[in-house]
């Protein structure tokens, strides 16, 4: 891992983000373990039903109401937050990837265009020495004037593509520090070398990969199972859930003990269960909708790095051997006074 990669890991704020939703997770875990408190109320008044005339007293009384959790409805709380966990945990994977792959791509942007610039000054040098050996013909007379104002045009035409080739430098570089997240300095020297490159496995076991490993995907199935988990939650709220309640009534005193349950009379959750069911299908066809969506850019980058492979391969084989031929060929041509400037430089 490159130094700017671990920058990104430490500095990026989208990794930051990811990280807190991942904490607030693992702490729902522990607020869904936490068991109902009890209820404690105290009421004070005045015993009633003395002689006429005779002394009343204040009379306190103590109540306490301890809810009860019964069945599958503590399990399926916890199962609801435990599957968000993973949902968390695989999300900050997927950020990850997403922050690092941006990372190394405006990384050999940069490169690209530190390429670029240097062939571009190279270029302007090389011009700007044709065009200083046709001011010295014209001076003595060899040629005619309008060799120099072709040169000239040359010149002008290789400063408009070196501060081209700048400028998209500079641009580079801001969008690098961009993906790197923010931590690099304004100044910064960019080292590296592009990658050899390398065959890729057939399309079949690639795309087998990325169904099994990708970190979305992984994120949909988590969410699938969280949704499943709310379903069974909801449902579990379905049966009532006693609560104990004891009294302590000081003017006796007296003591009382019950349970109390309540009726579902009226809202049997329809509501709540059939919301985490249509839930539950919308997160079933957003992770089919999700695999089709990165099976289908895993074929484009597939099918763009055979092209650009075979474009390379060419480019190496044919087309710059070709170019350093005819470019030395005509600087040769040129030399000997052959042909004119604007001729030699096609």
């Amino acid at each position: 891992m490159c130094s700017s990669d671990l920058l990104a890991e430490a500095e990026h704020p989208l990794l930051k983000a990811s990280v807190a939703r991942l904490d607030a997770s693992t702490a729902a875990i522990d607020t869904a373990r936490a068991r109902p408190n009890p209820d404690v109320a105290f009421v004070a008044g005045r015993q009633t039903g003395q002689p006429l005339g005779g002394p009343t007293r204040p009379v306190p009384l103590y109540v306490l109401n301890q809810p009860i959790e019964l069945g599958a409805l503590r399990a399926s709380r916890i199962g609801v937050a435990e599957r968000n966990q993973t949902a968390r945990e695989h999300e900050l994977a997927a950020v990850r990837l997403g922050v690092l792959s941006h990372v190394r791509r405006t990384f050999y942007q940069v490169l690209r265009r530190l390429g670029e610039r240097a062939i571009a000054q190279e270029n302007l040098r090389l011009v700007e020495d044709l065009r200083n050996r046709i001011q010295v013909r014209v001076d003595v007379g060899e040629v005619g004037r309008l060799e120099l104002v072709r040169a000239e045009a040359e010149v002008a035409a290789a400063r408009a593509l070196a501060s081209s080739a700048q400028l998209q430098q500079v641009t580079a570089l801001a969008q690098f520090r961009a993906a790197v997240g923010g931590g690099l300095p304004t100044t910064v020297e960019v080292e590296g070398v592009l990658d050899t490159p390398s065959s890729l496995p057939a399309i079949e076991a690639l795309r087998k990969q990325a169904v099994t490993r990708h970190p979305l995907l992984a994120v949909s199935r988590a969410e699938l199972a969280r949704a499943d988990a709310r379903v069974s939650y909801e449902n579990a709220l379905k049966r009532p859930q006693p609560s104990v309640r004891a009294e302590i009534d000081m003017s006796g005193p007296s003591y009382r003990f019950g349970v109390g349950i309540p009726l579902p009379a009226w809202d049997r959750r329809k509501g709540p269960i059939a919301e985490a069911v249509a839930s539950r299908r919308e997160s079933q066809e957003l992770a089919r909708a999700r695999e089709i969506e990165i099976v289908a850019a895993l074929d484009g980058a597939y099918e763009r790095h055979q092209v650009a492979s075979e474009d390379v391969l060419l480019h190496e084989q044919g087309l710059l051997r070709e170019a350093e031929e005819a470019l030395r060929a005509a600087e040769v041509a040129y030399q000997l006074g052959e042909r004119e400037i604007g001729r030699a430089h096609v």
